[in-house]
């Protein structure tokens, strides 16, 4: 079987994948526009299996890393019913308080690579929680395509209140020091932008390429704001002038990064849309800012 290269690939076919990992495509109809470019000794097989996430060795943070002290926790969904279960990382043997990151995932679930954000996290210094908005429906299954199927069932309002209770769980922990920021990519992005919009008390927002607040909701923005946006993610880019113009209006603290040729996704390291030099800039200036605005 003949293992495709990046550069090897057409944007193109990025661009299908997202279609279908945001649900705009069904599998079968995935699979038939990919059959398009299955040429060169390249089959759908191959090239469904090159654009899928690999968690098998990608994982940066290995759970029981003996640097970081980590552990499930639950907590209330206040809409949704149930349970929340996440994870909570910090330093190994932490003693003082600390600044604390809320971790949102993408659309399907507490998956292995959140995980492993959250890891990272805790790695920079901060006490960390990565709630899994799947808890009411079981749990993220365990892959990705079952996990995007299954967050499409809950609405993503209800969801939203269960990671504004993961800041306020954070912020009541005895290791926080009262700061509390957000990091979200995705959907998770989209919920760091609305955390901003809806908790006065949030200390710092890191949008990684996701949608944007209501520009109605701009004015109750209170936390400072660090978005990191990709090139070639033209579906998210469309929202990003009206947001940028209404964040000017209403005099709010922004930064924001553009980074060049980069796909939607490109701080996930398990899939081939990864961008390593944006990525760890953009993971550089994220925990840069979290020191600042959470210390």
């Amino acid at each position: 079987m003949s293992v495709p290269k990046k550069e090897e690939i057409k944007q193109e076919v990025f661009d299908l994948y997202d279609d279908y990992a945001h649900s705009r495509l069904s599998r079968r109809d995935f699979m038939q526009k990919l059959s398009l470019y299955a040429v060169g000794g390249l089959t759908v097989p191959t090239l469904m299996s090159f654009l899928m996430p690999d968690y098998m060795g990608a994982v940066q943070i290995e759970s029981g890393d003996p640097r970081i002290t980590e552990k499930y926790i639950d907590y209330p969904s206040p809409k949704g019913g149930g349970t929340i279960k996440a994870l909570l990382c910090m330093p190994k043997d932490n003693t003082k308080k600390l600044g604390g990151i809320v971790v949102v995932h993408e659309n399907r679930g507490l998956n292995p690579h959140i995980a492993d954000v959250g890891r990272r996290a805790a790695l920079a210094g901060f006490i960390s929680i990565a709630p899994d908005a799947l808890s009411p429906l079981g749990g993220y299954p365990g892959n990705d395509d079952e996990g995007r199927e299954m967050q499409s069932k809950r609405d993503r309002n209800e969801m939203l209140e269960d990671f504004i209770a993961a800041a306020a769980y954070l912020n009541s922990d005895k290791y926080c020091n009262g700061k509390v920021g957000v990091v979200g990519f995705c959907f998770g992005g989209w919920i760091s932008n609305m955390m901003a919009a809806r908790v006065p008390a949030l200390a710092a927002a890191v949008p990684f390429y996701g949608g944007q607040a209501p520009a109605e909701e701009v004015p109750n923005i209170k936390a400072p704001l660090q978005l990191h946006y990709a090139e070639l993610d033209t579906r998210v880019n469309e929202g990003w002038p009206a947001y940028e113009e209404a964040l000017k209006a209403n005099k709010k603290e922004y930064t924001m990064y553009m980074y060049p040729q980069a796909n939607h996704g490109f701080h996930n390291d398990t899939t081939p849309r990864y961008d390593k030099e944006a990525a760890e800039l953009a993971w550089k200036r994220t925990v840069d800012f979290f020191k600042d605005k959470l210390s």
